[in-house]
This record gives C-alpha cells, sequence and structure tokens, in this order.
C-alpha cells in the first residue's frame, strides 16, 4: 500500500491545479490584459500567490515525506517524492510575508517597467527594483542559510540545481578565453559577403501566417496552445495549454520568425513532459538550463541550419509573395541568420555574441546578490562589461542597457546563467544525435519526426526523474562538455 505516498500525489496535485490559474492570469497580464486593470490582477495574483505558498508549506507534508520512507515505491514514485522534498523545501524555507512582498513589489516593478524603458527612465525604474533587490537579497540569505552555500549559490539552485558559481566562473572563464577573437575573425571573414538585407514592409498578418505554418512544421499542438504577442517573448501557460509569444517589426521579419522557432522549443518541451506524471514535480522541466537547451535546440541547432533555411525560403516567398523572393533566397537568408554583429540587445544578439549578453549580466547579478554591489551600481557596470565584452558603451542608454530585461523586476537572480547553458546542452545533444539520426534528410522529407523522437526519448519523456548531470551523461554519454559549443560555432561560422 502506498497511502502515505498517494495523499502526497493528490496534495500536489491540488497545488498544480492553483499553479495552472497563476500561469494563465500571468500570461494575461502580459499578452491581453488593458493597463488599467493592473492593480487589481496584482492584488489578485498576490493573493493567490499567497494561497498556493500556504498549500505547499502545509505541516502535512513534511509529515507524510517523514512517513512515505516506509513504504516500498518504485524507482519513479522514490524520484517523485525525491522532487516533492526539494520542492517542499524550496517551498517552506521562506516566511509568508517575504513571499506576498516579493509578489507585489515584482508585479508592480514589472508593469511600471513597461513604461519607464520606452521612456530611458532609470531614475523611475530604479526606485522600485530597489524594493525587488532588497526583497531579494533577504531571500537569498534565507536560503543560503538553509543550504549552506552562498546567497547567490542558493538562488541559482532555484533554476539550476546543482550548478555553483564556481562551475560557471569555470566554464565563462573558458569562454572568455576564446569568444572575443572568434567574434573578431568572423566579422572579419563577414566583412565581403554581400546579401540583401530586409527593406520593405512585411505585415504583421504574413509574418504570423509564415510563423504559424513554421510551428506546424516543428510539431507544435495548437490543441494544446496559442501564439499571440506581447513586448517580451516568452512561452508560459501550462504543458496541456501552452502560450507563447512573439513581438513583430513590419520592418522586420528576422527576429520575430526565430522567435517563434525559440519558443516553440520551449514549448514541445512542456508538450512532450510525461503525461502520467503531469501535475507532479518529478513530471516538470528539470532545469532552467535544460528547457533553454531546447528552445536553442530549435532556434540555433535545427532553425539556423543550411537544411532547415532551405526549407524555410519557400514558405517565406509563399506568404511574403508582394514582397521582393531575393531576400528570402535560401543563400540570402542564411547569411541574414548568421550575420554576426555585437549589439545592445541580448534577446536580437547573434549566436556568436549572445554568451557576452549572460557573462556579463551573471557578474552583476551575482555580485548584487552576495552585497558585493548595490543596485545604484548597475548601469556603470553594465556600460563597463558592455565595452569590455563588445566594445560598445551604454552610458545614459539605460533602454537598451539595465533596463532591457523582464527577469530583474521580478528578483529572477540567477537565472541568466541558463541561457548559455542552454547553448552548450544544445550543442552536445545535436552531436550526439548526428550519431544516430540523419537530421538533414529528416528535414528535407519534411518529416522531423525523427529528431523529435530522439529529444522525446532522451529529454522531454524524462521530466525531472534523473538529476540534470545524469539526464545529460545518459543522453549524451557524459556531463556538459562546453567544447561541443565551441566547435559548432567555429564550424557553422568560420569553417
Amino acid at each position: 500500500m502506498h497511502n502515505n505516498y498517494n495523499k502526497l500525489k493528490q496534495h500536489f496535485l491540488k497545488i498544480d491545479h492553483f499553479r495552472h490559474l497563476s500561469a494563465i492570469t500571468g500570461w494575461d497580464q502580459a499578452a491581453m490584459m488593458p493597463s488599467g486593470g493592473n492593480d487589481a490582477r496584482s492584488a489578485a495574483m498576490a493573493e493567490l500567490s499567497t494561497h498556493i505558498h500556504q498549500l505547499s508549506t502545509q505541516p502535512v507534508i513534511a509529515e507524510l515525506l517523514d512517513n512515505v520512507a516506509n513504504e516500498s515505491l518504485s524507482n519513479e514514485q522514490q524520484a517523485s517524492v525525491r522532487e516533492m522534498a526539494r520542492t517542499y523545501k524550496l517551498s517552506t524555507v521562506l516566511p509568508e510575508a517575504l513571499v506576498k512582498a516579493k509578489s507585489l513589489a515584482g508585479s508592480k516593478c514589472e508593469h511600471a517597467w513597461r513604461g519607464q524603458r520606452p521612456e530611458n527612465d532609470w531614475n523611475g525604474f530604479s526606485k522600485n527594483l530597489k524594493s525587488v533587490v532588497e526583497l531579494t537579497q533577504e531571500e537569498a540569505q534565507i536560503r543560503s542559510e538553509s543550504l549552506g552555500v552562498s546567497p547567490y549559490d542558493a538562488m541559482l539552485d532555484i533554476y539550476e540545481p546543482g550548478t555553483t558559481s564556481e562551475s560557471l566562473d569555470s566554464i565563462f572563464n573558458n569562454v572568455k578565453g576564446w569568444l572575443p577573437g572568434l567574434i573578431q575573425d568572423v566579422q572579419d571573414k563577414q566583412k565581403s559577403e554581400v546579401y540583401k538585407k530586409p527593406s520593405e514592409t512585411y505585415s504583421i498578418e504574413d509574418q504570423n501566417a509564415l510563423g504559424k505554418e513554421v510551428m506546424d512544421l516543428l510539431g507544435f499542438d495548437l490543441n494544446h496552445g496559442r501564439l499571440d504577442i506581447s513586448s517580451h517573448p516568452f512561452c508560459g501557460g501550462v504543458p496541456s495549454d501552452v502560450r507563447i509569444t512573439t513581438r513583430y517589426d513590419e520592418q522586420d521579419f528576422v527576429q520575430s520568425l526565430m522567435g517563434i522557432v525559440h519558443e516553440t522549443g520551449h514549448a514541445r518541451y512542456e508538450q512532450g513532459l510525461p503525461k502520467h506524471l503531469a501535475g507532479l514535480p518529478v513530471g516538470e522541466a528539470r532545469s532552467m538550463g535544460i528547457h533553454e537547451s531546447q528552445s536553442l535546440f530549435f532556434e540555433m541547432q535545427l532553425g539556423r541550419s543550411d537544411a532547415f533555411i532551405h526549407k524555410l525560403s519557400p514558405l517565406a516567398v509563399k506568404h511574403f509573395s508582394h514582397n521582393d523572393p531575393a531576400i528570402f533566397a535560401a543563400d540570402n537568408l542564411q547569411k541574414i541568420y548568421t550575420r554576426v554583429q555585437p549589439g545592445f540587445i541580448r534577446v536580437d544578439a547573434d549566436e556568436v555574441t549572445y554568451p557576452a549578453h549572460v557573462m556579463l549580466r551573471y557578474e552583476i547579478e551575482r555580485d548584487l546578490i552576495n552585497q558585493k554591489i548595490t543596485y545604484q551600481d548597475i548601469p556603470d557596470l553594465w556600460d563597463i562589461g558592455m565595452k569590455k565584452y563588445l566594445n560598445l558603451s551604454t552610458k545614459g542608454n539605460y533602454k537598451d542597457g539595465c533596463m532591457q530585461d523582464i527577469h530583474w523586476t521580478d528578483g529572477s537572480m540567477g537565472y541568466f546563467p541558463s541561457y548559455t547553458l542552454g547553448a552548450m546542452y544544445a550543442a552536445q545533444q545535436m552531436a550526439t544525435m548526428k550519431q544516430t539520426v540523419d537530421v538533414d534528410s529528416a528535414i528535407e522529407s519534411n518529416d522531423l519526426s525523427p529528431i523529435f523522437n530522439w529529444l522525446s526519448e532522451n529529454i522531454w519523456q524524462k521530466g525531472s526523474l534523473l538529476a540534470t548531470d545524469e539526464l545529460v551523461k545518459q543522453a549524451t554519454g557524459e556531463t556538459l562538455n562546453p567544447s561541443h559549443f565551441k566547435a559548432h560555432l567555429f564550424k557553422r561560422y568560420l569553417g
């Protein structure tokens, strides 16, 4: 009999139902809600997050976790209990008042940021950010004492269980050794390339239609998800109802299309998680880095490959029938989508310069959470970092500098490293997949199922049954090895 396990399972499914509602209202706040509804919505969401926190921290969970040790459980159930215990510890370590205060401060900061960023209003933004940072530092200190690690590592553990700033420093120091030279070499090589840049008007309607056809090619299930517009592209909702968003620029179809491909990767992971474990912590994505590996597998490994660009070319010609077809020639699209040019905006950055954006943010948020710097230091440190990594200055340009990301508005500090870890995991997955799957032939044949089957079997269906290192090792034969990422970049851009 598994009485204690079954009671735990029912309790966590109940929590998940409320998290489902929270996810959908959060999506609506970002994509659909009129701005006048924000105060009432923020209060309602704070109340909901408090209720979820209360359910997640009930003493009965600790009692059941103690008692379940006496039951004879399958390996899958044992993994489920391990993740329940981890989730319970993450939840119980914080006092309820701090959870509510952080939710309110985050909602206020994020909503105001949407108007302050276009106005370059650092002074207005920083007043709200101050509260978020102080509450996040308080959270980090509590988590630090609970786990016996540094405050930043305690925040990192939320998103990347088992990863430390020591391991990240090692990875990033390695990248710093070869990335600046690569950026320069690729720019030198591309100077002589001739290509046509998008220069016409590409209607949102046409862009949306193309995006949806590409989503279909990539296996997105529109019965269990939808595509909308928001100021910051994201993937939200729940596995049975995944909400992805993009943003459109009528002068440039380039970013929104790959944005859709990127978010579709996130969505396929969510839609592919094990159905029989839905609603339980063990049925969720393993980590943010693994989640990002799926979006970057779709966008970078798959979406910008020669074979996929050749598939994209006729689709673009069909949907943009009023535009110059020379823009959408495969060779021209390939040059557009592999252009390397240091820029200010992380979400618009090319594959080669992107890690520089992540390293900059990582260094600032690490020192901010470890209280070596204050929120007031951020603009100057941002400018220094951008000069060092990308030879660009953001002095006085806050909207294209330290105000550009949504993450810090709600205190999601410890998240940024996931992006580059994801790129590295994705390169490693592709290198392994190609040993048994003819990826290019699958794309050319219009049947990408061999690619998705590999991802489903090795990543999606595993949920959180395995620790991150074990998941990566079972899938690829080794734990994270950044050399695959380096080899991928050098081959694509200098090969």
